[in-house]
């Protein structure tokens, strides 16, 4: 339903978005995440047609944005972070006035209802929005988002300021929407993802980081393996003995205990798998192990670990571009001093050149004077 083909956007010399590809099917529901600054805003905004791209093609529906941008446009229903609202308008003109805007040939009166009934908004249908609390506003740019049941629905934020049973309410709306619409929810509410989303990207630095499946979000990092682990034994020898086995990055105890036995909580190294060597070593040592459990990363760890293992890359590159940089200039004053020197050295010979120059003109001149005033005397010898 939706198709982006190497998007990118340039402010001047900022690359915003750098050739970004991926595509949505009907019926999906994807989280598009990112730290600030990342990129997700000016996606989003190309996407609704309200940017243009500096070069790559977006489709919804198989219809390009820039090429028709109106057929297109009437295939989104978007609510941006701060929605469009008129305050002086009662929510009812307001939603009678968005479908207009949009051409819509739905029933108007039925269609308006039922969605005012979707989001829950019939009560406050004729108050003027400027009255309306931030979590009724919040509720009224998503019914306008919904007008006309367009395919493609774009969240960005759609939460924010409501309460816990609003928000319960907005989530569950989306999954209702995803079975029949293709849905984009950008947040930074991570936990909302997880509870709504069927695929989440993430995006830094313009870049694409991570497109996986919700369930399978965790394979997009490198992550150390993290155990709790429930052992019989002294605990201090215990602790000692995980910390100092080889494979095994940190220890620490918890603090669950069942009778002589303790919870550990131990991380192994990146594409160790520790289980068989800690059996094997808590046997020798008769300490026997009474349970483990794997944890899991939440996505709270998935999506830090993306962005800083990204941002390391970014830093890399640019001390490598430092160590460059300043190589250069090494080598540059360096050939700047030599250059100094050789010319200083070719002025000293210059100098010293001349004056031998003057000194064998010096003994000239004083030969010529000797000899005229010899001539001068009468004499008839050189001296």
């Amino acid at each position: 339903m939706i198709k982006i083909s190497h998007l990118v956007k340039n402010y001047g010399s900022l690359c915003a978005v750098d050739d970004i590809s991926f595509e949505v099917e009907r019926g999906e529901v994807v989280g598009f995440l990112g730290p600030n600054g990342a990129g997700k805003s000016t996606t989003m905004n190309m996407l609704t047609g309200y940017l243009s791209s500096t070069s790559g093609t977006i489709k919804i529906g198989g219809v390009d944005i820039l090429d028709d941008p109106l057929n297109a446009k009437r295939l989104i229903g978007y609510l941006p972070e701060q929605p469009p609202l008129y305050p002086d308008m009662t929510v009812e003109e307001y939603l009678s006035f968005a479908y207009d805007l949009k051409g819509c040939k739905l029933n108007k009166a039925k269609h308006l209802k039922e969605i005012c009934n979707v989001v829950k908004i019939s009560d406050v249908s004729h108050r003027l929005i400027r009255n309306l609390s931030k979590g009724y506003k919040q509720r009224v740019g998503i019914a306008q988002a919904l007008v006309g049941n367009p395919p493609v629905i774009i969240f960005d934020e759609p939460t924010v300021g409501l309460d816990p049973k609003q928000i319960i309410e907005i989530r569950n709306l989306i999954r209702t929407l995803g079975k029949e619409h293709t849905v984009i929810l950008s947040t930074h509410i991570l936990q909302e993802v997880q509870a709504v989303c069927d695929r989440i990207i993430i995006i830094n630095k313009g870049k694409i980081v991570a497109d996986e499946l919700t369930e399978n979000i965790s394979r997009a990092v490198e992550n150390t393996r993290r155990f709790n682990v429930k052992i019989c034994g002294p605990q201090k020898e215990v602790l000692s003995a995980l910390r100092n086995l080889g494979g095994i990055c940190y220890a620490e105890v918890l603090a669950a205990r069942d009778g002589d036995a303790y919870t550990y909580m131990i991380e192994s190294e990146v594409g160790v798998d520790i289980r068989k060597k800690l059996f094997w070593t808590l046997a020798e040592k008769k300490w026997p192990l009474i349970g483990m459990e794997a944890l899991g990363m939440s996505i709270e760890d998935i999506f830090i670990a993306v962005v800083d293992k990204t941002d390391d890359g970014k830093n890399d590159t640019a001390k490598k571009k430092r160590s460059v940089e300043v190589n250069r200039a090494a080598a540059e004053k360096e050939m700047a001093s030599a250059i100094v020197d050789r010319t200083a050295d070719e002025a000293q010979s210059r100098a010293e050149s001349a004056e031998k120059d003057t000194d064998s003109d010096s003994e000239y001149y004083t030969d010529y004077t000797i000899k005229t005033d010899t001539f001068a005397g009468g004499k008839s010898e050189d001296k």
